[in-house]
């Protein structure tokens, strides 16, 4: 009995070792390179995230501007890039006559001087509202940015038009499948070096019918990001990939972090091996927290090289980079 204890503690802690070489970061090969900076709605007005729901209009309860950029306009997205991103993204829903306008909000009433969707407007119409219209920070005593964003809202053809070059995460807000079609007909027309340049992600439905139009378009939704992970929570140990998590993208709550095999940079070199872009998001996830000051990123490991998820690119970017 005792030499079958001596066994199984022999073969334990054997196995404990090779785990934990196995994961370790301290024998991870070296990365090189600054974070990858990814910039939530361009650079925007930021706003609490104390007890926020779904139907909270965000507008309503922004800080004390310290900038003019409306989020998801091309003024905005202009100066994310100047300012030091590698990625923007951006929002888009569907309009009256068959285009995308570049939007967050489910409806119009929030930031705009009209209601309804963006679905009971053409494109045309849509520049026509006053997209600043909305914001406040003194609870309605003045509004900072009303007047300001008539004509600021752009379609996704015209971001694509004005930044050739530059790379996008476009995410579909809702979970229609119609939408992922939509969608799929208009990146079929762009040229595969633009492609490689966008990741789309939203909901399950429209991701895998994108998916399945443009197979090798990066994307991410719920599913995929399950698909990769819960696998590799479960045998990741062994340094074993999963295919779902080949040339996709994981958004990563920095709360669930800690339970990821080879956490950072083991990690990371692993999905860098499968064409796999990593971001990390702050918190839990759920309401596209960001790392929006330098002290949140003493958060991340020392010499981080993934992605970050940031709403305010402008104080992050300068801590990373030398801005253009």
């Amino acid at each position: 009995m005792k030499k079958v204890l001596k066994r199984i503690f022999i073969f334990l802690l054997l196995l404990s070792l090779f785990i934990f070489l196995n994961n370790s970061s301290i024998f991870a090969k070296d990365r090189e390179g600054d974070p990858l900076l990814l910039a939530h709605r361009g650079l925007g007005q930021t706003f609490s995230m104390e007890g926020i729901q779904g139907d909270t209009c965000t507008a309503e309860r922004i800080f004390p501007p310290e900038h003019t950029y409306l989020e998801n306009t091309i003024p905005s997205m202009e100066a994310a890039f100047e300012k030091g991103a590698d990625v923007v993204e951006l929002d888009i829903k569907p309009t009256k006559d068959g285009q995308f306008a570049v939007f967050h909000d489910w409806t119009l009433e929030c930031r705009t001087n009209a209601e309804g969707t963006t679905k009971e407007y053409t494109m045309a119409e849509l520049k026509q509202l006053d997209i600043g219209y909305g914001y406040t920070a003194d609870n309605g005593k003045t509004y900072h940015f009303r007047g300001k964003g008539v004509g600021l809202m752009p379609s996704l053809d015209e971001v694509f038009n004005h930044f050739p070059n530059r790379s996008f995460l476009v995410h579909i807000k809702s979970d229609d499948p119609e939408e992922g079609k939509q969608l799929a007909e208009v990146l079929k027309e762009l040229p595969e070096n633009r492609l490689n340049q966008l990741t789309v992600y939203g909901g399950d439905q429209p991701i895998a019918t994108i998916k399945e139009e443009i197979p090798h378009l990066r994307v991410m939704s719920k599913a995929t990001l399950k698909s990769c992970l819960l696998p590799y929570i479960a045998v990741g140990w062994t340094g074993y990939i999963p295919s779902a998590c080949e040339k996709t993208q994981l958004h990563l709550p920095e709360k669930i972090v800690p339970w990821i095999w080879g956490w950072s940079d083991k990690f990371l070199n692993r999905m860098d091996s499968v064409d796999t872009r990593v971001i990390v998001v702050a918190g839990d996830g759920g309401w596209s927290e960001g790392f929006d000051t330098a002290e949140d990123l003493t958060r991340l490991p020392n010499n981080y090289s993934g992605g970050i998820w940031t709403n305010r690119i402008d104080k992050i970017a300068p801590i990373y980079k030398k801005t253009e």
